[in-house]
Formats: structure tokens, C-alpha cells, sequence
């Protein structure tokens, strides 16, 4: 097992209404999605916002997708509306879920690699 960030093996989107986010986060290959769903908690996602004063954070998980799905609250300091944050609308919030640091097999980051430049050649 080695250490990298959870953008090596999955790659992630965010969307906004109001005050929440919902990130998701799809692994590069299935074989990654155990993984996905044993390091990749709610509790992992809300620590990661906590310099916003995240409210509550809650996983959703799609096998069928290889995806986890979260939705925090309280996390856009009023939304788009009301923040003065250049990024009220938390489009670019999935890379703070994505530079999240995990234990993985160095094979299942080649395994991700080679996904990836599958999908590239396609």
C-alpha cells in the first residue's frame, strides 16, 4: 500500500444549490470502489470543510456507477447570493474532495492510469 490522493484513482464534480454542495466522486476503474467506499467517509468529506463551517455530510453510494455521491451542508457561507467567497457557487470544490490522501495498492493506480488512457484514446 502507498499513499496518494484520491485524484490518482477517481476523478469528481460539484454542484451547488443554496448553501449546499453535492461532490461526486467516480472511480477511474471498478476495481477502485472498495477502496472508494472504505476510505472515503462522509466524516473524511466534512473534515475537509471544516475552515467553512460545514454542516452536516452525508454519502450516497451508486455501484452501478463506481460512485459515491456527497452532499454537505452549510458550506457555501450563504450560497451564491449571499458570500462574498469568489467561489460561492462551489463549482471547483470537488479538487478539495479529490486532494484527499489514501492508502492504495500501487496496482490499482496503474490499473486508474491505464483507464484513464483508455478513455483518452477513445
Amino acid at each position: 500500500m502507498v499513499e496518494c490522493l484520491l485524484h490518482d484513482l477517481a476523478h469528481g464534480r460539484t454542484g451547488d444549490k443554496g448553501n449546499r454542495i453535492n461532490v461526486s466522486v467516480v472511480a477511474y476503474d471498478p476495481g477502485a470502489w472498495p477502496l472508494l467506499c472504505e476510505q472515503v467517509t462522509a466524516e473524511r468529506v466534512q473534515a475537509l470543510f471544516a475552515h467553512r463551517d460545514a454542516g452536516r455530510a452525508v454519502r450516497y453510494e451508486l455501484p452501478l456507477l463506481h460512485a459515491l455521491n456527497f452532499v454537505v451542508d452549510d458550506v457555501l457561507q450563504g450560497g451564491v447570493n449571499d458570500s462574498l467567497n469568489l467561489d460561492g457557487h462551489g463549482k471547483t470544490l470537488a479538487s478539495l474532495v479529490l486532494s484527499m490522501p489514501i492508502r492504495a495498492p500501487r496496482s490499482m493506480i496503474d490499473a486508474a492510469r491505464r483507464a484513464i488512457e483508455t478513455d483518452r484514446r477513445a
